[in-house]
């Protein structure tokens, strides 16, 4: 029998279980005793923070990686990103991938203004002298590395803070940060 985890990943983890390198990075499961053969399904950096699906299943894992299912993020960029910036991350924009040029799929984007409860204070940022910042919803079926950062600061606005709040049909809810809910399986589809 296969075990299935959310988890609202905190910023300063690092999206697995071993880290061979020499200096110290806080891990999964320094959060929750999962079972042995946990995985996470995808990633998100070390700086980012929100939803992580973990599984013991890996046909599970290959599925919610498709480029079908949704993922949608919050960025907090610098500046008041404008309505021309959202346009031009809604139509893809040109980004460094692998040392080369690449031009993101068209996505779904908008300025959030409200943020929902999950989202929390998150590690300070900046101090409010340094400018104003603001928030952008993203929903790609694209996971370039560090792509959402890298298509931000295309169009202008680089990111400050970053959290995915859904993949596919399944919601960060209030899951507060670092805590982790186990569940009988993904609904990935509504």
């Amino acid at each position: 029998m296969h075990h299935h985890f959310l988890l609202h990943k905190p910023n300063g983890y690092l999206s697995q279980f071993i880290y061979e390198k020499k200096r110290h990075k806080k891990l999964l499961g320094e959060l929750y005793n999962f079972p042995e053969n946990t995985m996470a399904i995808g990633r998100l950096d070390e700086d980012s923070e929100g939803l992580l699906l973990l599984t013991t299943d890996g046909m599970m894992s290959e599925i919610v990686r498709s480029k079908t299912v949704e993922k949608e993020y919050y960025a907090q960029v610098d500046g008041l990103v404008t309505e021309e910036a959202v346009e031009q991350l809604k139509n893809g924009v040109e980004i460094g991938f692998k040392g080369i040029r690449y031009t993101t799929k068209n996505c779904e984007a908008k300025r959030i203004t409200e943020l929902p409860d999950c989202i929390g204070e998150g590690r300070r940022i900046r101090d409010e002298r340094h400018g104003p910042t603001s928030w952008v919803s993203l929903t790609l079926t694209e996971g370039k590395f560090r792509q959402v950062r890298k298509m931000t600061a295309a169009v202008g606005f680089p990111t400050l803070r970053l959290v995915r709040i859904r993949v596919g049909s399944i919601h960060l809810q209030n899951l507060k940060a670092g805590e982790v809910l186990e569940v009988s399986h993904f609904q990935i589809t509504e």
